[in-house]
């Protein structure tokens, strides 16, 4: 899923989107929240109509930023007082208020509002966060919907399997349309991150959608879906593209070094996106060096439609009965790039 926080995927048009085979975009209630509003968004008949994208949106619930902004947040009961990133006045966001929010947005997918923790995190504060974020998740499930709408509860519990279970458990009996593994890309090493997926993933029904939230990097991606998981959303296709970094099927390219100059093969030999089709390395390095606007687009269009089709490429391979010998051969042709987790800006 890509990540569009604010309404709008960064550098990219919803034709784009559709053309890079997008198929759901994600937005943020909290950000939404404070800009447009939820009275703009609510005149425009929803956020799909404000941004004119007319496939699936999932909205998270501002649960990562009671994480990410922590600085700005005091934690009680019945949710969180932020003070606001832009301007510094406070306002109180919790379940309710989500739920809210997100029945205005209009969302296909609606997550629970949830506390997602630190790495690291003592044991004693990942008790009282999991108590926390399924008192939350039961509210969540007793508010009002968008016509259609289905909600997601997210399994928390840090680096502790017995929580994760747990918490993963107490939702399941909640029967939720789908289920999350928040709290990872948090910074915690990988070994740490497929522990909580571990811990989480065997405990959720095989028949419902199973989401790990922050995660886009292909090797661990891939190990993931070996665990069982259906969805993705990450910021890395976007967030990369406009430091000059290509995604390809055999590692990251930095397409902004010195080597490609007079290079006029394209981003990526075999891609079918709209800039590998038209354009060669040297003419989007030459764009990224000068600073135009057009590099970031292309890079950004190559980057989305690049893990859009590595989607693809791993239901091939279930399909196939290939998909051992794909994650094998994923991981030894991409190299590690680090969590770089959702978008909080």
């Amino acid at each position: 899923m890509d990540v569009g926080t604010l309404g709008t995927v960064k550098a990219m048009t919803p034709r784009d989107l559709v053309e890079a085979r997008t198929q759901v975009v994600l937005g943020n209630t909290y950000h939404l929240m404070l800009r447009p509003g939820a009275d703009v968004i609510a005149r425009a008949g929803g956020l799909h109509a404000f941004m004119n994208w007319h496939g699936p949106i999932l909205t998270d619930s501002g649960g990562f930023q009671v994480f990410s902004l922590a600085r700005n947040r005091r934690i009680v009961e019945g949710g969180c007082y932020f003070n606001s990133h832009i301007d510094g006045h406070e306002f109180f966001l919790g379940p309710k208020e989500s739920m809210a929010m997100q029945r205005v947005i209009g969302s296909d997918i609606a997550m629970v509002f949830d506390e997602c923790l630190p790495y690291p995190c003592e044991r004693e504060r990942a008790v009282a966060s999991v108590e926390q974020t399924l008192r939350w998740a039961r509210v969540c499930r007793g508010e009002e919907r968008a016509r259609g709408q289905q909600v997601f509860g997210i399994v928390q519990g840090g680096v502790y399997d017995d929580l994760r279970r747990r918490c993963a458990e107490e939702l399941v009996a909640m029967d939720f349309d789908g289920y999350a593994v928040g709290g990872v890309s948090v910074g915690e090493p990988e070994e740490c991150m497929y522990r909580a997926v571990d811990a989480s993933v065997p405990y959720l029904p095989e028949d419902k959608p199973r989401y790990v939230m922050g995660l886009g990097v292909m090797h661990q991606m891939a190990e993931c879906v070996a665990r069982g998981v259906d969805m993705f959303d990450c910021v890395i296709p976007t967030r990369i593209a406009r430091h000059g970094t290509a995604i390809t099927r055999h590692g990251n390219v930095a397409i902004k070094a010195a080597k490609w100059i007079g290079d006029p093969s394209p981003v990526e030999e075999g891609c079918d996106c709209y800039c590998c089709r038209n354009f060669s390395r040297s003419y989007v390095r030459h764009l990224i060096a000068t600073g135009e606007i057009l590099g970031l687009h292309l890079l950004t269009l190559h980057n989305v439609y690049a893990l859009n089709r590595f989607m693809e490429d791993m239901r091939e391979a279930i399909a196939n009965g290939d998909f051992t010998a794909f994650k094998e051969e994923v991981k030894a042709k991409t190299t590690t790039q680090p969590n770089e987790g959702n978008e909080i800006k």
